[in-house]
Formats: structure tokens, C-alpha cells, sequence
């Protein structure tokens, strides 16, 4: 959840509440019976309590589904460039990720591209200090460049 606010005393009750956050889902089933299904247990969980609950929903990115044969194609680029060693087959994430649109659109797959210096600290892409090793950059750009040859030699 991203923040929860009510009232605005240490001593008192207050008489309503707010719970802001995101909805995240692995799969379009789940995200599709999502809404419905907080709704139903959020009213199930303050009817005791005499208590309403409302529920506002904005549906925001969708969950990223990746093509097999996308995963594949870029598996390949990935062991071309960089060696077995270096492909980590990762589980899905439930991290919120605007790729997810385009995924929506044509088949593809979402990698996930370390750039830690090897030996440094690992920081956290969405905090102001982060740091990376550039060199991640040209790593990621042979990468896409294998996987763009590779896609063209596949039958069609």
C-alpha cells in the first residue's frame, strides 16, 4: 500500500479513513476479477464493525506478459553475448512496468538488465542515489542488437 491516513488526533477515533495503493496482479485473469475481489473482502472485513467500505479504482498498468517465443529469441541473444553464466531466468515480478502497454499490442518479453558494478553496492532504481555502471549500457545495447538478428533468422 502506498499510504493510509485517518484523523488527525493521537486520543481520538476518527470517523473515516483512507487507504491508498496499487493493485498488482501476475496474470490478466487475476487482474480482471482484482477489483471485484478487494471490494468483496474489504466489505466482508468492516461489516463486523458496523463500518462501509468504498472502494475508488483506477486501473493502472496491466501485468507484463511475456511472449514465449520472445523469452526465447532473447534467452539466445543473451547467451550469445554474454555466456549461460550470465542469464538469469528470474520469476515474474509484480513491480508495475509501463512495457506492459506495448505488450499489450505485440508479442514480446521484458528483461531485466543488472547495473551494479560487480562488487558495489546495489541500489534501488527508483531512489534518488542511484548509481550505475555505464557499461551496463552498451551490455544491454548488444543484447537488444543479438536479439534483433536473431528474431530475423527464425522461420517465418
Amino acid at each position: 500500500w502506498g499510504s493510509i491516513h485517518a484523523g488527525s488526533a493521537f486520543n481520538a477515533i476518527p470517523s473515516s479513513g483512507t487507504l491508498e495503493g496499487t493493485l498488482r496482479c501476475l496474470d490478466h485473469e487475476a487482474w480482471d476479477r482484482a477489483e471485484e475481489l478487494l471490494e468483496t473482502v474489504l466489505a466482508d472485513l468492516v461489516r463486523p464493525w458496523g463500518v462501509e467500505a468504498r472502494v475508488t479504482h483506477d486501473r493502472g498498468v496491466p501485468p507484463v506478459s511475456n511472449s514465449a517465443g520472445s523469452v526465447e529469441v532473447l534467452a539466445a541473444a543473451v547467451r550469445g553475448v554474454l555466456g549461460e553464466d550470465n542469464l538469469d531466468p528470474t520469476a515474474q515480478s509484480l513491480g508495475g512496468e509501463d512495457f506492459a502497454w506495448y505488450l499489450e499490442k505485440v508479442p514480446g518479453a521484458l528483461a531485466r538488465l543488472g547495473t551494479r558494478t560487480p562488487g558495489g553496492r546495489t541500489y534501488d532504481l527508483h531512489m534518488g542515489d542511484l548509481m550505475i555502471d555505464e557499461r551496463a549500457i552498451g551490455i544491454g545495447a548488444s543484447v537488444l542488437a543479438a536479439a534483433c538478428v536473431q528474431r530475423d533468422l527464425l522461420p517465418r
